[in-house]
């Protein structure tokens, strides 16, 4: 009885310890620059990538913003008019761009309507400021 009890002491253990490890690594802390966030980039990070384009930058600090949702693509807008779908992202130099912002699919329909299944990216360049 007394090993079962350890044993279960012993699993419950490294359970809390792998849950510590788990939400320290998870980018609580601030370890972005200023008004960045799980769907913003900010010009500070996109200093780091001068030689990429928005779409490479976006695989490098944002990968979850590509990820297709049941086949649907995210749609792109700069500068608040409608630019087509993320492969048009190759054409914008990172270093040309304030901020990029990713919007859910009922974000982003809410604000431009149907076609927006997959969501949406929104970027505003350095020169619309």
């Amino acid at each position: 009885m007394r090993s079962h009890k350890s044993r279960i002491s012993m699993v419950f253990a490294l359970a809390l310890a792998f849950g510590l490890v788990g939400c320290a690594s998870a980018g609580g802390g601030g370890s972005r620059p200023a008004g960045s966030s799980m769907t913003r980039i900010v010009r500070a990070e996109l200093a780091e990538l001068p030689e990429m384009n928005a779409l490479q930058a976006i695989e490098r600090l944002r990968p979850r913003w590509l990820q297709s949702r049941a086949g649907d693509v995210v749609q792109l807008y700069v500068d608040g008019s409608r630019r087509g779908n993320v492969a048009d992202l190759q054409s914008i130099r990172a270093i040309e761009i304030e901020q990029m912002e990713y919007m859910s699919a009922s974000d982003a329909t809410t604000r431009y309507g149907t076609g927006h299944a997959g969501g949406a990216i929104l970027v505003s360049s350095r020169r619309s400021r």
